[in-house]
This record gives C-alpha cells, structure tokens and sequence, in this order.
C-alpha cells in the first residue's frame, strides 16, 4: 500500500519546521540529503486513521537553484513527485512568498497553501482576503498560525479529507 508523501516548501523562515513539527508531533527522523549536508527532516503524519509522510524542504525563494538547499527543493519536489505539495506562506510577506507559489502552481501538481504569521500580520494591519486571493491562485488557501496548535484544526481537516480521497 501507497504511503502519500507531503511535502513542505516555501521561503526560509515561513515556518515550515514550526508547522512540521506541530503535525508529526515528535514522529520524526533526521538525516542528510544524498551527497549534501544539509539535514532532512521527515516524519509521519497520522489524521483519524490515516497516514502520510511529512517532509520538511530546505526553504527556496524559487525553483531556480543558486544553493546546494534550493537544489534540494527543486529536485525533490520535480524527480519525486509529491503527493501533495504544502507551499508555506508567511502573511506578513506576501509578495516575496506568491514568487515560489507561482512557480509551484505552474508545476500543475496538487497544491495547497498553508498561510501562516496570520496573527502577526492582523497586529501589522494587513488584512488578506484569502477566499479572493485562493480564486485568483486557484488553490485552496487555510490559515494556520503553527506555533498554537489549536489554529492547525483546518488544516488537519484538510489534509484529512485529502488522503481519504487519495485511497
């Protein structure tokens, strides 16, 4: 049987590994990339019955590679195919996170935004029509604010109802 593999990309300090951590609560493995020496992190996602593996990428600005990290990302992401790819989007940065979403969505692979620093942007004042903008992008968009649990419930719902569906 198929262990749905979920990915997690986005910029550098959008907080993937908060996020990553949160999901596999402690189920999870380090090691080095083939050939590399930065460190991959992978663990096991369990929702309700159901199972998938999370990895946590290396943060990218784009699948333009410049560093051994980036390289990591393009590649894993392009030569594995995910099942699902989490682009992680940090809301106070807007602008400079939609350049990497932009380049996933054009991979036309399943995708889903998980958009965190919700609550610092709100204290920043900026308010983000997230059902306008997922319009626009053409993929499903939930808040998360990774380091209070409680705020992952849709997310967990989501990633939920998409491995049921991947049965």
């Amino acid at each position: 049987m198929h262990t749905p593999v979920i990915v997690l990309a986005g910029n550098p300090n959008v907080g993937k590994s908060s996020l990553f951590n949160a999901l596999t609560q402690g189920n999870q493995h380090v090691g080095n990339w083939p050939g590399k020496t930065v460190k991959k992190m992978a663990g096991d996602l369990a929702l309700n019955g159901r199972t998938a593996t999370i990895i946590d990428l290396p943060g990218t600005y784009s699948l333009t590679a410049y560093s051994p990290e980036e390289t990591i990302t393009r590649d894993f992401i392009i030569t594995e195919k995910p099942d699902l790819i989490v682009n992680v989007v940090d809301a106070t940065n807007l602008e400079r996170n939609l350049y990497l979403t932009v380049q996933l969505l054009e991979l036309e692979m399943p995708l889903v935004i998980a958009l965190t620093k919700c609550d610092l942007a709100t204290k920043q004042g900026l308010q983000i029509d997230t059902g306008r903008l997922s319009a626009t992008l053409q993929t499903p968009i939930i808040t998360t604010i990774a380091a209070r649990p409680s705020s992952l419930n849709d997310f967990r719902a989501y990633l939920h109802d998409y491995l049921v569906k991947q049965r």
